[in-house]
């Protein structure tokens, strides 16, 4: 039995390697630099309940050193100030398109809803998305991303971080989970399997939109409006990525570990609508990282313990060498340090919102 037990960890052991040697392709690649934009583009930020997020980080979007722009700001069903302050910042700025949503029956709290109203009013086919609570890292992001768009790339990926708290925990665990996502959708879509991007920092075309009818295959799941809509759309031909410290945009993560865990139940939520490939590439990544804990954890006290650490050892080893370049492109080497701990944490966490979600399905974007 027990050799039974070492032959699957090896498996198991084997597989999450391969994984993490395929990521290594963009971990140590190079990416092509953004060539001379010069084309005009719509900023679309969606925002409910964000008065104080758009009074604080909506002047870096409008100052963005780029020759042609706009900005459309969705109210979608604020009950706070948030349109107030959208009004206060046109009257400054005549960049500014608004428009405001109210709830209705049909598209009750429905994000997908509200941003196809924002697309529907950009005057430019190039569009950019990011959140309210969202802050570019340099005045050139709409350029570094703008920059992706050439020949037949209609949709581009960007990398969606957030700042940085070295005294908290949380801070640490919710910036890994997020440098893990990224080294994995940044892969895929190196290797042409692109599946997904995150709405704080993703662009795509408005013909790309229209082609897929919008959000019409999934517009009846409250989250999606950018991994769904991606991973329906996103082909080797029409997928750029872009990473560059310059392209970044950073948010405000959650400052509480329920409140974190709300919102990864609404992202996870909606893995189960991927493409079936998606689901199984994923799926197998998921489970070789709980056997390759769990499996040398019960073998830690069988006759074959310390083989089984020489073999852990050298996974971990090749990982930590992965999650540190990859931390170093995205700026996020203070979360390496802490990899193993991280991973066994986040793998746990993971199970426990599976788990949940089975009993019941988030119903709000926000």
């Amino acid at each position: 039995m027990t050799t039974i037990l070492l032959a699957v960890f090896l498996v198991f052991a084997a597989i999450n390697l391969t994984y993490f040697l395929l990521f290594f392709r963009f971990a140590s690649g190079n990416n092509p630099p953004a060539t001379a934009s010069a084309i005009p583009v719509s900023i679309i930020i969606c925002a409910k309940n964000e008065a104080q997020n758009l009074n604080n980080f909506l002047p870096s979007i409008l100052e963005q050193e780029y020759q042609d722009f706009e900005v459309i700001l969705i109210n979608d069903a604020s009950v706070d100030e948030t349109l107030e302050v959208m009004e206060k910042f046109q009257r400054i700025d005549g960049r500014i398109q608004i428009v405001n949503v109210e709830n209705n029956e049909t598209f009750w709290a429905n994000k997908k809803y509200a941003l196809t109203l924002g697309i529907k009013k950009a005057r430019y086919q190039h569009l950019l998305f990011t959140d309210a609570d969202c802050v570019p890292q340099s005045k050139h992001w709409i350029h570094e991303m703008s920059g992706k768009f050439h020949d037949e790339k209609s949709i581009v990926l960007g990398y969606g971080g957030y700042f940085k708290n070295k005294s908290s925990l949380l801070n640490k665990l919710i910036r890994f989970e997020t440098l893990l996502t990224a080294i994995q959708y940044f892969s895929y879509a190196k290797l042409g399997m692109p599946y997904m991007g995150v709405g704080r920092n993703l662009a795509y075309t408005s013909k790309q939109f229209y082609q897929q009818n919008g959000f019409a295959t999934h517009l009846h799941l409250r989250s999606g409006d950018d991994d769904l809509f991606v991973n329906e759309g996103a082909t080797e031909e029409n997928t750029a990525i872009c990473y560059e410290h310059k392209g970044v945009t950073r948010s405000v993560p959650k400052k509480s570990f329920t409140r974190w865990i709300i919102q990864k139940r609404r992202h996870v939520s909606v893995a189960g609508n991927y493409r079936k490939k998606h689901k199984v590439l994923l799926g197998l990544f998921y489970i070789s990282q709980v056997l390759l804990w769990f499996l040398f954890a019960l073998l830690a006290f069988t006759r074959f313990w310390q083989f089984s650490l020489i073999v852990f050892a050298v996974v971990l080893i090749i990982k930590g060498i992965l999650y540190f370049k990859a931390a170093e492109k995205l700026d996020e080497k203070d979360v390496v340090w802490l990899f193993p701990i991280m991973e066994l944490f986040l793998i746990t966490t993971q199970f426990g919102i599976f788990i949940a979600n089975i009993i019941s399905k988030p119903t709000h974007w926000k």
